[in-house]
């Protein structure tokens, strides 16, 4: 979505690649990205890990564009399939939440999507949809 929180309907189409290898012994990953946006590309890197003792995944974003900051770390699970992560966050100034979707999850490919809540999860704007495909 072009303009998030701001009633857009207009999207932007863009590819990009991801390298994702694993950490810890399995207990989870880090991955390197190539986003191409229509404006240029540029690279981001996601660190997730997994607790044990309660199924928890903790999931840190770094946009190479700022990459002295780390994002506020997504926490959640997966169930029947759908891996549901939240936190909250300040977007342009307002409190929100922020939700990742992880579904449609297959051994070549999965969907990842974000949401932002400026209500307090009452209400949800889908901002951002990818669409992975496994290359080998």
């Amino acid at each position: 979505m072009q303009e998030r929180l701001q009633g857009d309907t207009n999207w932007d189409v863009f590819g990009g690649t991801c390298e994702v290898r694993p950490i810890l012994g399995g207990l989870g990953n880090v991955d390197d990205n190539v986003i191409e946006l229509p404006g240029g590309a540029y690279r981001a890197a996601t660190l997730r890990t997994f607790d044990p003792a309660t199924r928890q995944w903790s999931i840190w974003w770094i946009d190479g564009r700022s990459p002295v900051t780390i994002d506020i770390p997504m926490r959640g699970a997966f169930e029947a399939g759908v891996g549901t992560f939240l936190c909250e966050d300040v977007f342009d100034g307002r409190d929100i939440q922020v939700r990742f979707l992880w579904s449609r999850i297959t051994e070549k490919s999965a969907r990842w999507e974000q949401a932002f809540s400026p209500d307090g999860g009452k209400t949800w704007e889908t901002s951002w949809i990818m669409d992975f495909a496994r290359q080998v």
